[in-house]
């Protein structure tokens, strides 16, 4: 008879880290205090392997693919971020930081499946039924064929979804679930780690997709993000400033499309309401010729976005110059001063440098330094850049400027909002294309672009 006893060891709860004694510092992830006792049982049985003909080895070209329609939303852009849609089978995850709108947006995704004739299941582990309803009414929703099930036993669930054959299922969140035979509360890692393979098993076998929700650290990041985003086929983090109305849903992982892809959605009193034309959304308040504003353009995904890029200067009164990116990458912002300082005459040595990409934007592309470039080089001189400018261009060390790509779907943004002229590298010019009417300056290195882009301010 086996008599084996329970092991107990320590589980990181932001990585997953498991030890043998306790650590006031996780050796992964380097998270103080985060590690907790967690009792593992042994089995008391020797697992034996069951044959089956589902999970007989086969040989790959003698496989048939099964092609499904995916499940279509009626939001465009969540259905752009998803690469088209959902895949039947499939479990994402959407994570965001608490009152960013994540319960909203799976709410009207719902609404939107069980309008066009498919049943939905709403799992909800945070509210009761009468909080969803309540949500629901906010937003203008019915409810017709859109289940509410206010339960956070796992095993529960399961039994009712098999009852009710849904088209999709809603886990809201995946830290409020818990699996019985488990030890640990909800939300620890050995439960969310279960009960997430438990749900991604139940989606396959039965050809559901399945969206759950997951909360975010204070680093931003997922809780548990080793956990739960290798089991995941598809992980959305929806993004925002607490000041603006405005949310960007990004793709940071997706087994059946782009990972790169954004969706553009506005906040309101009746929900998340898609934004159609984010450039113009970006762009409505950049005033022509400001001094230290840019604008770039940039691709998220297939898409591409013209973004305005603000920066300040100021020389440093008190200890070493400091530099601040919102928005930037802050090793980017470091290499494009330099530049600045050692190849095109600006001495930003005693200068503080702040830059901000307005609308809550995150611009990582090289294509953006040459922007970032010219707002800071116009902060420090207090020179315009050029009205109906747009730059595009990647800096080198050398102060060169090389070529980016894309550039004429860059191009074609820009005219198609109304700019006339586009700085570009000179090395770009080798492919020929048509400008759409945008008078394309070229330069071929970074203290030629400033003396084509920058002018003299006629304000006093």
């Amino acid at each position: 008879m086996d008599k084996s006893k329970p092991k107990t060891v320590f589980v990181c709860q932001q990585c997953g880290k498991e030890s043998p004694k306790w650590l006031g510092r996780c050796p992964s992830c380097q998270e103080w205090n985060s590690l907790v006792q967690t009792v593992v049982t042994a089995p008391t049985q020797v697992a034996t392997w069951l044959y089956s003909e589902e999970n007989r080895p086969r040989e790959l070209s003698r496989l048939k693919t099964e092609t499904s329609p995916r499940l279509i939303f009626s939001l465009a852009e969540l259905n752009r971020v998803l690469g088209g849609g959902l895949v039947h089978g499939s479990l994402v995850l959407v994570g965001g930081d608490p009152g960013i709108g994540k319960s909203t947006l799976l709410l009207q995704a719902s609404s939107a499946v069980a309008e066009g004739g498919g049943t939905v299941v709403y799992v909800s582990g945070e509210e009761s039924s009468q909080q969803t309803k309540l949500r629901s009414e906010r937003l203008g929703i019915g409810g017709d064929r859109l289940y509410c099930l206010p339960e956070t036993n796992l095993e529960i669930v399961l039994g009712r979804l098999g009852e009710l054959s849904p088209n999709l299922v809603v886990i809201d969140s995946i830290q409020t679930v818990y699996l019985e035979e488990l030890s640990g509360a909800p939300g620890s890692i050995a439960q969310i780690r279960e009960c997430t393979l438990r749900l991604m098993r139940w989606a396959k076998g039965a050809g559901i997709p399945v969206l759950i929700t997951g909360h975010v650290t204070k680093d931003g990041a997922i809780a548990g993000p080793r956990v739960l985003e290798h089991i995941v086929d598809v992980v959305l983090y929806l993004e925002g400033e607490t000041f603006s109305s405005y949310r960007i849903l990004r793709s940071a992982k997706n087994r059946f499309g782009s990972t790169n892809e954004v969706g553009v959605f506005e906040m309101s009193g009746k929900g998340l309401i898609e934004v159609a034309n984010p450039s113009e959304v970006f762009l409505a308040s950049h005033r022509d010729g400001a001094v230290g504003s840019a604008v770039v353009s940039t691709f998220e995904g297939s898409r591409p976005l013209l973004v305005e890029i603000q920066a300040l200067t100021s020389l440093a009164t008190f200890g070493p110059p400091r530099r601040i990116a919102n928005g930037v990458d802050f090793g980017r912002l470091l290499l494009i001063a330099a530049v600045l300082t050692r190849r095109a005459g600006v001495n930003l040595s005693n200068q503080d440098i702040i830059t901000n990409i307005i609308g809550g934007m995150k611009v990582g592309e090289p294509a953006a330094d040459l922007g970032i470039a010219l707002a800071i080089a116009s902060s420090f001189r207090d020179c315009q850049v050029a009205p109906g400018l747009a730059a595009l261009g990647e800096v080198g060390l050398s102060g060169e400027l090389r070529p980016v790509p894309q550039l004429e779907r860059r191009v074609s943004e820009a005219a198609r909002l109304g700019f006339k002229r586009c700085l570009i590298p000179v090395s770009s010019s080798k492919s020929s294309f048509d400008a759409g009417g945008v008078e394309l300056l070229k330069a071929s290195s970074l203290a030629e672009a400033l003396r084509l882009a920058l002018v003299r301010s006629t304000k006093k």
